[in-house]
């Protein structure tokens, strides 16, 4: 059945028609591709690569790019892309993320022409797929203290360290790699097949199941100095493509508290209890969707609200910081009140809330956990700098 979306307080009224028509292009790929196998995936911890090639088609990786075949939208189109992806599923619209903000957006903002040249147009369509290396086994929210190393030597560099908890890092045609020189953070292109680079699947996962996790190993791994991202020095490189991310982020669990939310809505209408009369009838259940239905909508404007100031050239930082820690906590919370107004059945495959709750426990916590994201508000407003 297809989705009929969440609309509370009339906000496609402040969508154009272009902006609602890629929504529903998106949203129709999802009801008709993604709803169909996810579960399935999920269950069985397997990505759903044969959709790449459509995704591509569509112009969902990069979508907010311009040139090199990208689809040049809006960052608000971009937006609703990421919401109803996620709708389907948090692991692949992480997938999508990782391939147009953290990787085709470095090679396009940083990059040397002949590297935007060779990977952009294959990125987008979905030839190759590419991952993003930063965070490391020892430091996470800390990524100044990152071990990885690159040494000159000769013409090139030689590379050394182990990244974790990387999207997409097993399957990867080319990583975008964050590591230690001489003059400060540079970032390099590392191709798979690179003699000293390897990768290894993380297993066991409860969350994010349907999407690819993998650790990157550097063992005196020597690539060519045309593979260093030319134009970016220092941690502002790598932040600024969680930027990029963490504003799909921040639209993309809206589809996610969406799916719950009218999961939990229609089940309470039609299922009965005490005195043959349906849950939604009484006034604790009506308390709880009018608690999700109230913070959808916010999470809603406030998405909106980002992605006009980014089309505008006003978002900053903090305000990603903003839309990430509250709108990820939202959909977080409304997946366990929807799982608590199915009850028993909300723990089963057969409705998609146990799984969304699963994958939005890791969405709260990658790019900024909640405590970070507190901490760079917490700056913005004060002036001070509290994370040591």
């Amino acid at each position: 059945m297809a989705f009929r979306g969440v609309d509370y307080l009339l906000i496609d009224s402040l969508f154009s028609e272009q902006e609602l028509l890629v929504r529903q292009t998106a949203r129709q790929f999802v009801d008709e591709r993604v709803i169909p196998v996810i579960k399935d995936h999920f269950r069985d911890a397997t990505f759903p690569k044969d959709l790449v090639p459509e995704m591509g088609r569509l112009g969902f990786f990069g979508a907010n790019l311009e040139g090199y075949g990208c689809a040049g939208m809006s960052n608000v189109e971009y937006g609703l892309i990421m919401q109803e992806i996620e709708r389907g599923d948090s692991g692949l619209r992480s997938f999508v993320s990782v391939q147009g903000g953290l990787v085709m957006y470095p090679i396009l903002t940083y990059g040397s022409e002949e590297q935007k040249d060779k990977w952009l147009p294959r990125l987008q369509s979905g030839e190759a797929l590419g991952c993003f290396g930063l965070t490391e086994p020892d430091f996470g929210s800390n990524p100044a203290a990152m071990r990885t190393r690159a040494v000159r030597d000769g013409s090139g560099w030689v590379l050394n360290g182990e990244k974790t908890w990387i999207t997409n890092g097993s399957v990867a045609d080319i990583a975008v790699v964050w590591a230690r020189t001489e003059d400060g953070i540079r970032g390099f292109l590392v191709e798979a097949g690179t003699p000293g680079f390897t990768t290894s699947l993380i297993h066991g996962k409860w969350s994010m199941r349907a999407s690819v996790t993998s650790s990157l190993a550097f063992s005196d791994c020597r690539v060519p100095d045309s593979a260093m991202l030319p134009n970016v020095k220092g941690l502002k490189g790598p932040l600024g493509c969680l930027s990029q991310a963490r504003h799909g982020i921040g639209w993309g669990v809206i589809g996610a508290a969406m799916d719950c939310y009218e999961t939990a809505r229609s089940y309470v209408t039609l299922r009965k209890q005490f005195d043959d009369k349906p849950l939604a009838s009484h006034q604790l259940v009506q308390e709880k969707l009018a608690w999700m239905i109230t913070e959808i909508t916010k999470a809603q404007l406030l998405a909106l609200q980002c992605g006009r100031l980014k089309d505008a050239g006003k978002l900053d930082p903090a305000h990603i910081s903003m839309l990430k820690r509250n709108n990820a906590a939202m959909a977080l919370e409304c997946a366990r009140m929807s799982r608590d107004l199915l009850g028993a059945n909300g723990i089963t495959e057969e409705y998609p809330i146990m799984r969304h709750m699963c994958n939005l426990e890791t969405v709260k916590t990658y790019e900024g956990t909640d405590h970070i994201h507190a901490l760079v508000i917490g700056e913005r407003v004060t002036g001070v700098a509290a994370y040591k």
